[in-house]
């Protein structure tokens, strides 16, 4: 699993660059997204365009990367794929998370 941290115009896009996100690299990503969490400054929003599937685990990590967000920042997500998008409406995180439909349509949100 790779993330790839950018900013572009003052959004900070961190793009998951693998088509699952499940238990066998949960551990992975929350310590890749702590990392890059670290580094950022302002908005930032996690790009999930590339991700087919994802389950509890990857579901867990995402919500664990949200919460290592610094006061007064938040996780926001684009890009959900409709498979992903599905597990966000059915565990109700979707009343959690800002959810874009991609990364432009984030940065327009706040412009």
């Amino acid at each position: 699993m790779e993330l790839i941290a950018e900013q572009d115009d003052g959004l900070n896009v961190v793009r998951v660059v693998a088509t699952r996100i499940d238990a066998a690299v949960a551990i992975q990503f929350k310590d890749r997204m702590r990392e890059a969490a670290a580094a950022l400054d302002g908005r930032v929003v996690l790009d999930l365009q590339q991700v087919d599937f994802i389950d509890s685990s990857g579901l867990g990590a995402i919500v664990a990367a949200m919460k290592l967000m610094p006061p007064g920042r938040k996780l926001e997500l684009a890009g959900l794929t409709a498979a992903v998008d599905k597990v966000f409406r059915m565990t109700r995180m979707d009343t959690i998370f800002a959810i874009h439909d991609s990364v432009a349509s984030a940065r327009a949100a706040h412009a």
